[in-house]
């Protein structure tokens, strides 16, 4: 362990560069607990990290990857013993803290999640921080009614993307029988129609945005934001829902009170980073059950040699699905 490979993003020449080195455990941050890495995810947030300005790392240099799954090599904290099998999403990992996208790892004890029963290293990383975020989103909507109506109108945004193509796997997994899935790009049909998806609807069909307009939807899976978001929320029912977790069309909601003074509607924000740390085993434990969308999951694999690249895809909005590392 005394040399291993890990992406690093550092400034240079008053601009940001990444690519992989060879560190030792002095390059990490302190924590409690030091894991062998054996996967990490790439997200939109990784992608974020290593661009100029990007909002994400304010401290350099840093080790990006904000998920990471492995096994525990040595622990200071009695909840954790060597060789058990663990998992990370969220907190400062790869922010301010040094994150997954290494062979080793070393976070504090209250951050880990032991490996859930019926999930391996591989499949926590196929969800990822990611499919956390699409767990999140679809517990929140379950939470406000959704759970009771079957057969109601659901959209998701960025359907094909990380977060929504686990969404749209997990609700069509369970029954519900009106998912329609938001996409851009002609070729992102047919994978949004197997992933579940009862009906495609292309950015231009969503019409003009209004103070307030016809009913189309019960309950919006958004995970894009901006002026997309800010389209379809008049478009809600009474008393319909959106949850709202990512901001890839825009940080900024253009929006009006109509929709929530004479509709009832409701945001539902989802923040997969402090989210506690007894909601998370609730999530990782329907994420191992009845929301198990693992072995049909939309995800490739990749060596940490491969991470720039699919980065770049990321940025160029050519990426689809779910992308595990392996370390």
């Amino acid at each position: 362990m005394e040399q291993f490979k890990a992406l690093i993003v550092k400034e240079a020449d008053e601009t940001v560069v990444h690519g992989i080195e060879e560190i030792s455990l002095e390059n990490l941050h302190e924590g409690d607990v030091v894991v062998k890495v054996a996967y990490s995810s790439l997200n939109y947030k990784d992608m974020l990290a290593v661009q100029p300005k990007g909002g994400v790392i304010r401290k350099y240099p840093m080790i990006p990857g904000i998920d990471l799954s492995g096994t525990v090599v040595s622990s200071e904290d009695d909840r954790f013993s060597e060789g058990q099998e663990v998992l990370v999403t969220g907190y400062d990992l790869g922010v301010s803290h040094t994150g997954g996208l290494s062979e080793y790892a070393r976070v504090k004890a209250d951050w880990l999640v032991p490996l859930p029963a019926g999930l391996s290293l591989k499949d926590v990383m196929i969800f990822g921080t990611a499919g956390f975020t699409a767990a999140q989103s679809v517990y929140a909507l379950e939470a406000h009614g959704l759970a009771d109506n079957k057969d109601a109108r659901i959209l998701i945004t960025g359907a094909t993307g990380g977060v929504g193509s686990v969404a749209l796997q997990i609700l069509a997994k369970n029954g519900y029988t009106n998912i329609s899935a938001l996409v851009r790009k002609d070729y992102q049909v047919e994978v949004a129609k197997k992933l579940g998806a009862h009906h495609v609807v292309f950015s231009e069909e969503l019409g003009e945005k209004r103070l307030l307009a016809r009913a189309v939807y019960d309950y919006v899976l958004d995970t894009v934001g901006g002026e997309v978001a800010a389209t379809l929320i008049p478009q809600i029912t009474d008393n319909g829902s959106i949850s709202m977790c990512g901001n890839a069309a825009g940080a900024k909601l253009d929006t009006n009170v109509l929709p929530f003074i004479l509709r009832g509607v409701n945001i539902l924000g989802i923040n997969s980073v402090t989210e506690t740390h007894e909601n998370r085993l609730i999530l990782w434990n329907k994420m191992a059950n009845e929301w198990n969308i693992t072995a049909d999951a939309l995800s490739q694999e990749v060596s940490l040699d491969e991470v720039p690249s699919i980065l770049a895809d990321l940025k160029a909005g050519k990426h689809l699905g779910r992308t595990i590392v392996k370390l």
